[in-house]
């Protein structure tokens, strides 16, 4: 059982929100920093800190594509677009 409680946990990060990662990145750093732990205890600080900088990561990462994507309309209304990989190389060329 203790298997699937492991396999859970990423899944559960998947779901958090960029401002609850942050708040529980800061928290791990803040208690390795202030804190004498063991080398044990330091490591999985470490490991749980890696997975929420992580998602910290991807949602920026997403965030920074829905604000690629966003062009104004001829009313002047945002509307998201897809992103083409051809206008990429053409920006590029």
């Amino acid at each position: 059982m203790s298997r699937n409680a492991g396999q859970n946990n990423p899944a559960k990060t998947d779901t958090l929100r960029f401002e609850e990662a942050l708040k529980k990145l800061e928290a791990i750093v803040e208690a390795m920093e202030s804190e004498e732990l063991p080398l044990e205890t330091l490591l999985g600080k470490y490991e749980q800190g890696m997975r929420m900088a992580k998602v910290c990561q991807d949602k920026l990462a997403e965030a920074e594509l829905k604000i690629q994507q966003l062009e104004k309309g001829a009313a002047g209304d945002l509307k998201l677009k897809p992103l083409a990989a051809s206008e990429n190389t053409k920006d590029t060329e």
